[in-house]
């Protein structure tokens, strides 16, 4: 059985946990597995589960794998929900996909990038990494949109989330584009912002698909 098996199973027993149930059918009924019945068993003998009248507990070492691919599936939904703005029939998808391949370095550069959300875009709890616990109070996120700089304060363009590429080709050509640096003159009645030695106005729209590190 392949690892991504053994996190799936894991997954469905804390999702069903959370809601107050432990019952090996209700397990099953969403765990998204071929052969489900023998993958459960082999999660049991690998010493993640135990059963007891058909009731499933997660062992301490189920429980640890377990909150960290529920951590990352959360992670992926916040960030392709808020980030890159997918619709949301993609989105679990998508997180399904990224749970198992984000390493642990990777997850935390996420979860610090996201400015630690405490939950996903569905209100359930993201369990906290060794990254949240180093959080110092109103710690502001690394990375931001241009919109929630203040007047007078630089960004470097990290990336661009626009909503089709004509208008990434447009933002382009305007020298608005990844590394280049930006200076947020004003919010009201548009954003205005200086590049090199152009000064240009753009929509708040816009302004909330540039994700700038300040500088």
């Amino acid at each position: 059985m392949s690892e991504i098996h053994i996190d799936e199973i894991l997954e469905a027993v804390w999702t069903e946990m959370e809601e107050g149930r432990d019952a090996v059918e209700g397990v099953l009924d969403i765990a998204e597995v071929e052969e489900k019945h023998e993958a459960l068993e082999l999660v049991k003998k690998a010493g993640f589960l135990v059963e007891t009248g058909g009731r499933l507990k997660l062992t301490p070492e189920g429980e640890r794998r377990a909150r960290l691919i529920i951590r990352r599936h959360r992670l992926a939904e916040r960030l392709f929900s808020e980030v890159l703005q997918l619709e949301t029939h993609h989105i679990e998808s998508n997180a399904c996909t990224f749970e198992h391949l984000l390493s642990p370095e990777v997850t935390e550069s996420v979860c610090t990038f996201l400015s630690h959300p405490p939950t996903c875009p569905h209100g359930k709890p993201i369990p906290r990494g060794e990254c949240c616990e180093k959080l110092k109070p109103h710690q502001k996120p690394l990375v931001m949109r241009l919109s929630d700089l203040a007047p007078g304060d630089y960004g470097r363009i990290v990336f661009i989330t626009p909503k089709n590429h004509a208008r990434l080709d447009r933002l382009g050509s305007m020298g608005i584009m990844p590394d280049s640096v930006i200076k947020l003159h004003q919010k009201r009645p548009s954003y205005v912002i200086e590049i090199g030695e152009t000064t240009l106005a753009i929509d708040s729209e816009i302004s909330n698909e540039i994700f700038v590190r300040k500088v």
